[in-house]
C-alpha cells in the first residue's frame, strides 16, 4: 500500500473513526475483573491516540510529500546501484564534450497524481553517477505555444530538503502554481523546472557529495540529470542558462553545486541554507571531520582554483541562512557575487513558497535564455 496513496489515507481515516466510536459504544459495557476492565479501556485510549497520530502524519505527508515511500520513511530505501570514484570533476574520466556527444536517451514521462498534467515524472538510470531514481519536470505554458516552437528554455534544478522528495517543490511549495501566472504576465521568465530525487540512501542527507563506495550524489544532480534534460527538452547545456535552487539541506546543495561547477550552473538560490554540512544531523559528509571541513561552503569558495563565475542568492532569518550568506559574501571575489537577504518567517515550506516570486525574479535577471 503506497505511503502517499488514497487507500492508506482512507484506511487511517476509517481506523480513526473506529477509535472514536468504539469507546462511546462499549466503554460502560466492558465486563470482567477490575484489572481487565482497566486494561481494555487503556487499550482503547492508546488505539485512539495512535490512530490520531497516524492520521495527522499521513495527511501532512500527502500534502507536503516529505516521504515518497515506506523505504524513505524507514530509512531502508536505496537508489544507488554503484558508487565508483569518479574523480574531482565527477565525470569518471570523461570530458564534458564526450558526454554531450553520447547518444541521446529518450525518457518516458508520466503524469504525477495530484499535480496536474504539466508536472511529469520519469525514472532515470544515471549512467555516470550509478544512481537510479525519479525526476520530476514541469514545463512552462509557453513551451507548447506555436510562437516558442523553435525556442530553447532556461532551466532551474530544484533540490528539496531532508526529508523531502522531488514532489515537495510542487506539492509542498507549490512552485508551479506560484510561478505560472508570473510567467504568463512576463514578471518571471519561462523556466523549465526540474526536481530530482534527493534522498538516495534511506533518509540520510548525501550533502550532494560524491563519496566513493557510498553515493555519487553530485554527479547525479550535475551530470546525469542535466544530460537527461538536454536529451529530452529544448534547452542548452550552457551554464549561463542553468540555475539551481534549494531549501534547507537542499539550499546547501544548491549553493555547493554552483560553487563547484560554474561550468554547469550560472546561479543558485539558497533558502534557509547553511555553510557547515554538520548542521544537518543526518549528513553523511559530516560523519568524517575532514570531509566536513572540506565540504564547508566557506572552505570550498576559498579553495577553488579561481573565483567561480556564479551568482548566489542566500536568504533566511538571521540565524537561518542570512548570516551564512553574509559569510560567503565577505569571501566572494569577482566574478563571484553573493546576495544575502534577511527575511521573516520560519524554517518551513510556507515561508519558502512566499519567497519564490522574489527569488525567481532575481533568477530571471541572472539566468539567461538560450
Amino acid at each position: 500500500m503506497s505511503l502517499t496513496g488514497t487507500p492508506l489515507f482512507a484506511t487511517v481515516i476509517g481506523l480513526a473513526l473506529i477509535a472514536v466510536v468504539l469507546p462511546l459504544t462499549v466503554w460502560g459495557k466492558v465486563r470482567g475483573p477490575a484489572a481487565a476492565r482497566v486494561a481494555v479501556r487503556a487499550l482503547m485510549v492508546v488505539f485512539a491516540q495512535v490512530t490520531a497520530v497516524a492520521l495527522v502524519f499521513v495527511a501532512v505527508n500527502r500534502d507536503m510529500n516529505f516521504y515518497a515511500s515506506w523505504g524513505d520513511l524507514m530509512g531502508t530505501g536505496s537508489y544507488v546501484q554503484a558508487a565508483p570514484d569518479l574523480g574531482p570533476d565527477g565525470m569518471g574520466g570523461k570530458k564534458a564534450e564526450q558526454v554531450r556527444q553520447e547518444p541521446k536517451v529518450r525518457q518516458d514521462f508520466q503524469p504525477v497524481e495530484g499535480l496536474g498534467g504539466r508536472v511529469r515524472k520519469t525514472e532515470l538510470d544515471g549512467k555516470i553517477s550509478g544512481v537510479k531514481g525519479d525526476v520530476m519536470v514541469w514545463l512552462p505554458p509557453q513551451y507548447d505555444e506555436p510562437a516558442y516552437k523553435d525556442k530553447k528554455f532556461p532551466v532551474v534544478e530544484l533540490i528539496p530538503g531532508i526529508p523531502g522528495t522531488g514532489k515537495s517543490w510542487f506539492q509542498g511549495l507549490k512552485a508551479h502554481e506560484v510561478l505560472e501566472p508570473l510567467m504568463k504576465e512576463g514578471k518571471v521568465q519561462p523556466f523549465i523546472l526540474v526536481s530530482p530525487r534527493a534522498m538516495l540512501l534511506g533518509n540520510a542527507d548525501t550533502g550532494c557529495a560524491n563519496i566513493p563506495g557510498k553515493v555519487n550524489a553530485d554527479s547525479w544532480f550535475s551530470v546525469d540529470v542535466r544530460k537527461m534534460v538536454t536529451d529530452n527538452f529544448r534547452v542548452s547545456d550552457e551554464p549561463r542558462t542553468w540555475g539551481v535552487a534549494g531549501y534547507s539541506a537542499g539550499a546547501y546543495c544548491a549553493a555547493k553545486l554552483a560553487i563547484l561547477h560554474p561550468d554547469r550552473y550560472g546561479a543558485a538560490v539558497s533558502l534557509s541554507g547553511y555553510n557547515d554540512p554538520g548542521q544537518e544531523p543526518t549528513s553523511l559528509v559530516a560523519k568524517d571531520p575532514e570531509l566536513r571541513r572540506t565540504h564547508n561552503l566557506k572552505e570550498l569558495l576559498k579553495t577553488q582554483p579561481a573565483p567561480p563565475a556564479v551568482a548566489l542568492w542566500m536568504s533566511g532569518a538571521e540565524q537561518d541562512g542570512y548570516l551564512s550568506g553574509m559569510d560567503l559574501k565577505g569571501l566572494a571575489q569577482n566574478p563571484t557575487t553573493v546576495h544575502a537577504e534577511k527575511v521573516t518567517g520560519g524554517h518551513n515550506l510556507e515561508s519558502w513558497s512566499k519567497q519564490l516570486p522574489q527569488t525567481f525574479g532575481w533568477l530571471s535577471q541572472t539566468v539567461k535564455a538560450p
